[in-house]
């Protein structure tokens, strides 16, 4: 499923929260957004003026992604193949 062109929210490992549209990531997790906001603009106003942003994969802490981008079907086969132990 191609999450391109939707609207995630990223957090970063420092607490701060952005929410935009994905343009790109990488096999490093290096992400792209367009259109970004800060989803806590009272603790970071001077992120305000940024509407886009290059995040480099190493401070991510997780990716919230839209709820039909995700495939429950193939996350439920991963976990049972994991907790299998294989």
């Amino acid at each position: 499923m191609d999450l391109v062109g939707r609207e995630v929210t990223v957090e970063l490992k420092n607490d701060l929260a952005i929410r935009g549209t994905l343009h790109s990531v990488d096999q490093y997790l290096n992400i792209k957004l367009e259109n970004t906001r800060v989803v806590d603009q009272d603790k970071y106003p001077h992120m305000l003026s940024v509407r886009n942003c290059f995040i480099r994969g190493s401070v991510v802490r997780y990716v919230q992604l839209p709820p039909e981008g995700v495939d429950i079907d193939l996350l439920h086969d991963a976990t049972r193949r994991e907790a299998r132990g294989g």
